[in-house]
């Protein structure tokens, strides 16, 4: 199910303290095919979006159930957005990741006292379906596929909203669709006229390629440094969603999120992972049209010496 906008409404009342107002910017330079604004996420105590989904999400939890602990599948901000809150609260958090997570993402799981679990990506995947994992007792903590953390997430949508009322598109990280889903909900009620994408990076683009047949697809997944998104396929339900919320799926190539990478941290000076960087690609490329164009700067966990290889490949 979705959440209503009184749902988002209710939630950024619930997580202020927690989640951060994070500034919208725009993108003051020269040839850029638009106007583009950046919704600066990685300024969240987590340094990603997450956080807003996980605080409402725990908030709502019964307590008995909070104090069983938490659970959560997550390549990393997921995670981290978990662990916050679960120590914050108090209560133990167990997280599932896949075996290729970057080192910097999981010394950050482990230093918020969180107990990770590396698993293959299959594995990881089932666990997302199964909202369970063998020998861990914990109420789970879905990453997307769940009303409240979509609703915290659509918290952007409204923040977005009073800075820039007359905003012509928004592209948005597609990784299960969490993301898109809850701001997609605040943005439809509030400016129906606004067009909605995801974007994904061609290494792991299952959302565009299910769009185009109607029904979730498998596509050929290959790990990258863009790890915060990108899947082999989409859940029917959050296909749903997309089919309902969005105006389609902007793909773009691994040169071009390095491009926008490299663009973001020298001319921008924001730090950004992959996946943050994967919005700004879809914008340059031009494919999100004209007009005021906002940017989901989605996270900014990146490791060095990833970083460092991207810096010096532009030359």
């Amino acid at each position: 199910m979705l959440p209503t906008l009184a749902a988002i409404q209710a939630a950024r009342a619930r997580i202020a303290g927690v989640a951060i107002r994070t500034p919208l910017i725009r993108l003051a330079l020269d040839g850029l095919p638009a106007e583009l604004f950046l919704k600066l996420e990685i300024l969240q105590p987590i340094g990603s979006f997450k956080i807003r989904g996980a605080a409402n999400a725990l908030a709502l939890l019964p307590p008995a159930d909070l104090q069983r602990g938490i659970l959560t599948a997550s390549a990393g901000n997921m995670a981290q957005a978990a662990a916050w809150e679960a120590r914050r609260r108090g209560v133990p958090c167990t997280v599932v990741a896949p075996d290729h997570t970057p080192a910097a993402k999981r010394a950050a799981i482990e230093r918020l006292g969180a107990r990770l679990i590396l698993v293959p990506f299959e594995r990881w995947w089932q666990t997302f379906q199964d909202r369970a994992y063998p020998g861990v007792d914990a109420s789970f903590l879905h990453a997307f596929n769940d009303p409240a953390v979509m609703a915290g997430n659509g918290t952007i949508g409204l923040e977005v909203l009073e800075d820039l009322p007359d905003v012509d598109a928004m592209i948005i990280p597609w990784g299960g669709g969490g993301l898109a889903s809850g701001i997609a909900v605040a943005m439809r009620a509030a400016r129906p006229q606004c067009r909605l994408y995801a974007c994904e990076v061609a290494t792991g683009a299952p959302l565009a390629a299910s769009l185009a047949a109607g029904q979730p697809c498998v596509v050929d997944y290959r790990p990258s440094f863009v790890d915060g998104i990108g899947s082999k396929t989409v859940f029917p339900d959050m296909l749903a969603h997309a089919r309902e919320l969005l105006d389609g799926s902007l793909v773009v190539d691994l040169d071009a999120v390095a491009a926008a990478l490299r663009l973001l941290i020298e001319r921008a000076r924001v730090v950004a992972e992959g996946a943050g960087a994967c919005a700004l690609a879809a914008a340059m490329s031009g494919q999100a049209g004209s007009g005021k164009i906002v940017c989901v700067v989605s996270g900014g966990s990146i490791d060095r010496a990833t970083l460092r290889a991207l810096l010096d490949a532009g030359g």
